[in-house]
């Protein structure tokens, strides 16, 4: 179309320029295999997002994990907040209470809830060696199904195929790195970007903000900020993502991250 700016893909980190790092106010990330490397959390990734907000950045978590998890990250993590269930709530702290809000009422909710029971029965019923992710007794809004957390990594055609039964309930379904993770209505992680900017009076513009991913549910974060990165495992997912991240990380996982937060915080001093 004419007149529309075509970004660069998939660049080195190098080319990260000191004009958009300076213009940041915050970076938002996925957890899994983006802070963590073989499901545990990387030292160094922790470090840096401490050392990032201790510069003067907001961090911001975003992640298809539950809301118990999000109570904890959002309570115990150096973080203005986290969006959870790929964007059906954020949780923040207020005045030392946590807070916690959802894209969907209590009453649409538990509606949701037994047609997702639905799904969950024909899902583990017709893809054989899935099951539901161990982390799904915290959720509020989504039926999470695991294809390789803690069970024997299933193919790419199992993936198809799970994401394929929520479809064909009307569910919106998303893989991620270790889940496929399906729901009833209309959010996703950008739209809990926007709620939990919203609530905690943040500057949401693109611009404003980094990205940091590693797989197909982080696809609409990496189309809409100018500044979406991938840690270096988000090669085994392209062919999931339309729109690939910006930049690419020569680390994988929680590494990655770290070597993100250093090139930012370098370039801001």
């Amino acid at each position: 179309m004419d007149g529309e700016v075509v970004r660069p893909r998939l660049q080195p980190l190098a080319a990260l320029s000191a004009e958009v790092a300076r213009g940041l106010v915050g970076i938002l990330t996925d957890i899994d295999d983006t802070l963590t490397l073989h499901g545990r959390i990387v030292p160094a990734a922790f470090d840096a997002m401490a050392r990032a907000r201790a510069a003067g950045l907001a961090i911001v978590p975003v992640t298809g994990r539950p809301a118990g998890w999000c109570d904890h990250v959002a309570r115990m993590w150096p973080c203005e907040g986290v969006v959870g269930e790929n964007g059906g709530l954020w949780f923040y702290m207020h005045e030392g209470k946590l807070v916690r809000a959802f894209a969907q009422s209590a009453e649409v909710r538990a509606h949701n809830a037994a047609r997702l029971h639905t799904v969950r029965e024909a899902v583990l019923r017709e893809v054989p060696g899935c099951a539901l992710a161990s982390d799904q007794p915290y959720r509020e809004l989504d039926l999470a199904v695991d294809f390789c957390e803690d069970v024997a990594a299933l193919p790419d055609a199992a993936i198809d195929q799970i994401l394929a039964v929520f479809a064909r309930f009307g569910a919106t379904a998303k893989a991620s790195s270790i889940h496929v993770n399906g729901w009833f209505g209309e959010f996703d992680k950008l739209s809990g970007f926007f709620g939990l900017c919203s609530d905690l009076g943040l500057p949401s513009q693109a611009e404003r903000w980094a990205y940091a991913g590693d797989s197909a549910n982080d696809a609409p974060m990496f189309a809409h900020f100018p500044a979406s990165v991938g840690v270096a495992n988000v090669v085994r997912w392209l062919p999931r993502i339309p729109t690939p991240p910006a930049f690419v990380t020569e680390g994988e996982g929680g590494h990655g991250f770290a070597q993100l937060v250093d090139r930012i915080l370098e370039l801001r001093s």
